[in-house]
Parts: structure tokens; sequence; C-alpha cells
């Protein structure tokens, strides 16, 4: 059985009590500057900036590897990445200045945790098509596909995960079905309610 923690608040404050290196993973994926109707944050590219200037530091010195999906348009917003992975999703689903936008980067910190176990090479690109559910949350991930980001970006069970941008549970849920420890974080009542929701009503796996 996973280790599940939720916490209701300001992820800026909550990580400064986390030591250093201390979470084996931190996945998260934060706002995009896009305008998306957030329950109390005003999604300006202006305060996208200021948040990823405050919030990487954290979690580059807590995070052991850390994986961020953050948008094609913002990769020049956060510090050079160890590498790009590429999440593709054939047949894309939103229009860009060069057609139909079929893939978003994953931004990652670290080693390679496959490499570094010794356990040889695996793809850096991470295929899902599958949409994600309507939970009430403006921009929420694919369960499927953040099951396949955690299994990518991380080797063992015992693996501590934490997703600072908590939302709607995504990360958390997927953990859960994977049996994997999860820290989550979020500074909205209204998200956490959801994802407390989501995360409870998760059956986590028989074996």
């Amino acid at each position: 059985m996973s280790d599940i923690k939720l916490i209701l608040g300001d992820c800026l404050e909550e990580m400064k009590k986390i030591p250093d290196k201390s979470i084996d993973l931190v996945l998260t994926d934060p706002p995009y500057g896009l305008g998306f109707n957030y329950d109390n944050f005003e999604d300006t590219q202006e305060n996208l900036k200021k948040l990823v200037d405050a919030f990487m530091p954290e979690v580059l010195r807590i995070g052991i590897v850390v994986a961020i999906t953050p948008g094609v348009n913002n990769i020049n917003l956060y510090p050079k990445p160890t590498w790009i992975l590429p999440w593709i999703y054939r047949g894309g689903a939103n229009y860009s200045s060069w057609g139909f936008n079929c893939w978003q980067p994953v931004l990652v910190y670290g080693k390679d945790p496959y490499l570094r176990d010794n356990l040889g090479c695996r793809s850096d690109v991470i295929e899902d098509n599958i949409p994600a559910e309507k939970n009430g949350h403006p921009c929420p991930k694919p369960i499927s596909f953040i099951k396949k980001l955690i299994i990518r970006t991380s080797t063992r069970k015992t693996d501590k995960i934490l997703d600072p941008f908590m939302g709607s549970g995504t990360t958390g849920v997927a953990c859960k079905e994977l049996s994997m420890d999860f820290i989550g974080i979020e500074i909205s009542p209204e998200y956490f309610k959801i994802a407390e929701q989501r995360i409870k009503n998760t059956t986590p796996p028989l074996f």
C-alpha cells in the first residue's frame, strides 16, 4: 500500500520544510500562462515567470529527479534541463503556428534513473493518446500519461514522489494505482477537495 500525504497550502512555503534531496521524484504540471481560469491564480505570462523563478530552486534542491510539463511555449522560462522527453499524442488536438501540435515537452533534471541504477537504456519518447477526464480542474493531465511518465522517471516502488502543484490530484491517483508513496501540495481549497476525493476513491492494486 502506498503512503499518501496531501497538504493544503502554498508549495513555496511547504517545500522549505523538506530536506535537500529527500524526494526521489518531483513530478508536476505548473500553470501555463495561457489565461486558464484557475481558482486563485491569475494565469498570465508575467505571473508564470515569477512563479517559475520562485519554485524551481526549491524543486531542484529537494528532488533527486525532477520532471515538469511546462507547455511548448514556456520551455525558455525554465532553467536548462538535463534533457527533454517528448510526450507524443498522434492526431494532435491543439493548433499551433506550425500546424497541429502533436507533442508536449517534459523537462527533466537529474540522472536518468535507469542508467543511474544500471538498468540499461530506455526510449526518451512517451506516447499516449488517451484524453484527460473532466473533473472540475481547467487543465488536468491524463492518468495514463502520468503513469507512463512515473514509470519512465522512477525505477523503484519505494520512491517518494512529490507534486507541488497537485491540482485535481492526477499524479496522486497514478501513484496510488502504482502503489507508490505520494506527497501532494495544493493551494486551492476547491482543487484540494477534488484531489482528495479522487485519490480516496482510487482502488490500489491487489498485489
